[in-house]
């Protein structure tokens, strides 16, 4: 007999750990997470670790000190769910049941995706912010440059973050206007969207952070391949689809994403929808033909942004109508879609952007203009949401 679980988490990132704690304090005493790894990353600071703004070593623990007391830790890898027989399939062969599923294994990076990506991190020229070893060495590629050609690079299609790519670009500029030595650095920002922001307030007020920083950005248009030796980029441009090159002494990019492999050929994924993410209504969050089945975070197929705060918002409704089947209850609790992006515009400012379903501005905090930059949303970034994090967030106090 293989093992089993009456709940069942795949995934130990934000959203399963902030379930399974929720779950616990709703008294049930049999739930299991399945995850492979040993640590456990923060990852927003990121950001502010490539920007030099924060230490690496803030946004890392142990896995063992953020897995919720009472919870069965499966350290191994999902590698396929069976939902007609309950079962999930692990890397080392060992078959675990359920009775009821919560699905949040997180999205997949494909640096291969990017052809000439892998080969151009091993460069000094070259960096990622979407990953804990590379993120330090994009705050030392900008100390370093002093002239030159900048490029920011965001790929199409759903990434978790999706105002990472910007971030960095506004805490670059910053700190080489502090240096003395922005004029002398052309900046390049590639979107695939057509503008700054899909929430109109927003949008207008990163218009005006980057024609104050003299930042030229592509719309439209993204990375379609990185020759490292030569030191370009080749970038199309969707609308008219032409290509050019574009050569840079600085180059930060961001790598396609998707649902992890396993989970695109399988059962649980949408069918209508080659990315492979899980499909569940995206109100109640569960599985849209599979009752017993719930998911969560950036493997959903919930059109929301796919970010920490999205997750704040899914895992309470995920644990109501998940206690609400096992009673043998209709689901009532409904996720509206909530995100929030705080896109740093320099090294002291911030622009929370708050937003649902309704792409209208969504904002958490009375009495505060969030759809402009502010000083004090830079210290909810910095300390703030990192404390909430681990010490609310996955807890399931928060």
């Amino acid at each position: 007999m293989g093992l089993h679980h009456r709940i069942l988490i795949i995934g130990g990132g934000n959203a399963g750990l902030s379930v399974a704690a929720r779950l616990r304090h709703a008294g049930q005493d049999d739930v299991a997470v399945i995850e492979p790894n040993d640590k456990h990353y923060y990852q927003p600071l990121w950001t502010l670790v490539g920007g030099g703004r924060a230490p690496a070593k803030e946004s890392v623990r142990s896995q063992a000190s953020v897995m919720p007391q009472g919870v069965a830790w499966i350290k191994d890898a999902a590698t396929g769910v069976d939902p007609e027989a309950k079962t999930v399939t692990l890397a080392s062969g060992t078959t675990v049941g359920y009775d009821y599923l919560v699905v949040c294994p997180g999205i997949q990076l494909d640096w291969d995706k990017l052809p000439g990506l892998p080969e151009a991190l091993k460069t000094p020229s070259a960096s990622s912010n979407y990953s804990f070893e590379l993120a330090p060495k994009t705050w030392t590629m900008i100390r370093a440059l002093r002239s030159g050609t900048a490029v920011f690079t965001m790929p199409a299609g759903p990434i978790k973050c999706a105002g990472a790519p910007q971030k960095i670009a506004y805490l670059a500029a910053d700190y080489w206007r502090e240096q003395g030595v922005l004029d002398d650095i052309h900046m390049v920002l590639v979107l695939p969207t057509p503008g700054m922001f899909g929430v109109k307030e927003f949008s207008d007020e990163l218009d005006r952070v980057v024609a104050d920083y003299g930042i030229e950005v592509r719309f439209s248009s993204e990375a379609t391949s990185i020759d490292p030796e030569a030191k370009t980029v080749s970038v199309r441009n969707n609308t008219t689809g032409t290509d050019e090159e574009l050569g840079y002494d600085f180059l930060h990019a961001v790598p396609p994403q998707s649902a992890p492999d396993w989970l695109k050929n399988n059962a649980l994924a949408d069918p209508q929808n080659p990315a492979g993410y899980v499909e569940i209504d995206k109100n109640t969050l569960r599985h849209t033909r599979y009752p017993e089945v719930f998911a969560l975070g950036d493997a959903g197929s919930s059109p929301n942004s796919k970010t920490g705060a999205a997750i704040r918002k899914q895992a309470p409704v995920v644990v109501e109508n998940l206690l609400a089947v096992m009673r043998g209850a209709t689901p009532s609790a409904s996720y509206g879609g909530y995100a929030s992006c705080p896109l740093t515009t320099s090294r002291h400012t911030m622009l929370l952007a708050e937003f649902d379903y309704s792409m209208r501005p969504a904002p958490s905090f009375p009495f505060i203009d969030t759809t402009h930059e502010r000083k004090d949303m830079w210290y909810l970034k910095r300390y703030g949401l990192p404390n909430m994090y681990w010490n609310l967030i996955l807890k399931g106090r928060a």
